[in-house]
């Protein structure tokens, strides 16, 4: 069990990354989902032990980590936004050099990293200078790197970047799959990396956690009050002035809106379902206009 107790994190200049996160996470996947600077990464570096908090504890299976970082670290596979790699060593001699700090024996890391090299499908180029990879394949390396020596927490911070579709859709699953008998924690603002595997979601902006709770009870905040309409091109600013917006597509005909509202905005909205990417700009979608309430939905 990991806990996040008060969690906060103040940088000189007095930014607040992290403002009093309290959190409990056991074996599954825990999907922290929030905007570019919500935060997010400046949790994981301290659940990590990379960093310490200004205040609060992490602890995990009754230890501070904060103050006894090594049985957390001893179990941890982590993934930060920015890895960085020795461009002249090649895949299977990075992962080696990483799996001998480790303290694993050269035998088992071999049979480890072939399997990881097939996992991430990177076999072919495993003897291929990293210098020569592309971001995707980099990141993919990163995630054999986070599941070396098979961790029981692992904790990756935006780790489909870079990856192309097939990619992000194959280590998803993985992912889920690990989360089976692990505590996964995968921090994005991209809501599909989220939505058809997570089963626990935590919404977060502005250092602080705004929601947590499955996809099912997010969806239930803003059931009814997602609507579409078509509206002419020249109408559109209106629109964008007055509710918050999910997706616009443009027709020849104008532009097909889907947005968010406690009642219907227009005598020709249909209202329909909503998906975690509405209750997603519902939660977050904190703006000043007057008629939008705390979480983005327009008022009655």
């Amino acid at each position: 069990m990991l806990e996040l107790i008060e969690v906060t994190k103040v940088y000189k200049g007095g930014k607040r990354a992290v403002d009093g996160m309290t959190m409990r996470l056991e074996a599954g996947m825990l999907g922290l989902l929030g905007p570019n600077g919500a935060g997010k990464s400046s949790l994981m570096r301290i659940v990590a032990t990379v960093t310490r908090p200004t205040s609060g504890k992490v602890v995990f299976d009754g230890v501070d980590v904060v103050v006894r970082p090594d049985p957390l670290r001893r179990v941890l596979g982590y993934l930060p936004q920015d890895f960085g790699v020795y461009p002249n060593l090649s895949a299977r001699e990075f992962l080696s050099y990483l799996a001998a700090a480790k303290g694993m024996s050269a035998r088992s890391a071999r049979s480890r990293i072939d399997e990881l090299l097939e996992l991430v499908n990177l076999t072919e180029a495993g003897k291929r200078p990293l210098g020569k990879y592309s971001g995707g394949m980099l990141r993919r390396v990163g995630i054999a790197q986070a599941l070396l020596s098979d961790p029981k927490v692992i904790i990756v911070d935006e780790p489909t970047a870079g990856l192309d579709p097939q990619e992000r859709v194959r280590f998803r699953n993985l992912l889920s799959d690990l989360a089976a008998d692990r505590v996964v924690m995968l921090s994005t603002h991209i809501v599909s990396d989220v939505e058809s595997v997570a089963s626990d979601i935590a919404v977060v902006a502005g250092g602080r956690l705004l929601r947590r709770g499955s996809p099912e009870e997010l969806l239930r905040e803003v059931d009814g009050c997602v609507w579409e309409v078509m509206v002419d091109s020249s109408a559109l600013a209106e629109v964008q002035a007055r509710y918050v917006i999910s997706r616009m597509v443009r027709t020849s005909t104008g532009v097909r809106i889907r947005l968010l509202s406690e009642t219907q905005p227009y005598a020709e909205a249909v209202m329909v379902s909503p998906d975690l990417e509405d209750a997603y700009l519902a939660i977050t979608g904190v703006d000043q206009r007057p008629n939008v309430g705390e979480y983005g939905v327009v008022r009655r």
